[in-house]
């Protein structure tokens, strides 16, 4: 158990070296053209601004996204008490609980940290799931909490954007910048490279992206096994959101990684760019675990 979070773990700092590589490589491309690192110096601060807003306002405009109600134990006893009990057992601070009215069941996490968590179920969540189902779902959040997914999250997030902000000024540049003809029109050569860097750089960024989406949802998996020692519970909670899951009411794909399991139900081409795993092999993965207990 303990072995599959630390390979998770070593997964996504090599997916976070990756991104940073992506990254610089595309800086110090710009700024051996040009000659000048201005431009990479202001694009990356204004995506580390960026990722900073995000950073401290994500979980406001999660529930506001996802249109949750805040709960107490006396609105929702039965979500409340497992969260509750969970946290007791795992040492974690009691996060603020949300429901969101919409029959597609489904169920996250966010935060910036354990003292600033909030946790969310679907009130489809709650229909389906027997308690010990629910309790495994509940604890894959909470998961998410203690392994400060939502930081990663955010550090990744940033950094998309300075991919992104990168890839679009080194194009604007090979356009209407200087070049390296020095006569002040558009390079030919720096176009074709600047196109070939606006269209794969996001692409590449996008992917890795969704590498460390994946990657959390397996660590989550078995922290959340480890924490209830049961992990055939979320197993079967898993098959039963896949048997029985639809589309979101409200869909934002901007926190689409955030659910346990996809809320837009993607199709074949879709799931190449997914940000969650096969439930197949989640389910493997957890029978496997279940066989050490």
């Amino acid at each position: 158990m303990y072995s599959a979070i630390a390979r998770n773990k070593r997964n996504t700092v090599l997916i976070l070296v990756l991104f940073l590589a992506i990254i610089g490589g595309l800086g110090a491309l710009a700024a051996a053209v040009y000659r000048n690192t201005a431009i990479v110096v202001v694009v990356l601060v204004i995506a580390a601004a960026y990722a900073f807003f995000q950073y401290f306002f994500a979980a406001r405009q999660a529930i506001a996204l996802s249109g949750g109600v805040a709960v107490e134990k006396a609105d929702e006893p039965r979500l409340y008490r497992i969260v509750e009990n969970l946290s007791i057992a795992t040492g974690t601070p009691m996060p603020k609980v949300y429901l969101i009215d919409d029959p597609a069941p489904n169920a996250f996490a966010t935060g910036r940290d354990p003292e600033h968590a909030v946790v969310a179920a679907t009130t489809g969540l709650l229909a389906i799931m027997d308690d010990a189902e629910l309790e495994g779902v509940m604890a894959h959040e909470l998961g998410h909490v203690r392994n400060y997914d939502i930081r990663v999250s955010m550090i990744v997030f940033g950094l998309v954007v300075a991919v992104g902000f990168l890839s679009d000024a080194f194009l604007r540049l090979a356009f209407f910048g200087r070049g390296g003809n020095g006569n002040g029109g558009g390079n030919p050569a720096l176009l074709i490279v600047g196109l070939v860097s606006m269209v794969l750089a996001p692409i590449v960024a996008s992917v890795v992206q969704l590498s460390i989406s994946r990657q959390r949802e397996y660590l989550a998996d078995a922290t959340s096994a480890l924490t209830t020692r049961h992990p055939d519970a979320l197993a079967r909670a898993l098959l039963k959101l896949e048997s029985a899951g639809r589309p979101m009411q409200r869909q934002n794909s901007s926190m689409a990684h955030l659910w346990i399991a996809d809320p837009s139900k993607p199709g074949v081409l879709a799931r190449l760019f997914a940000t969650h795993p096969p439930i197949a092999d989640r389910v493997a993965r957890l029978s496997e675990m279940g066989s050490r207990f």
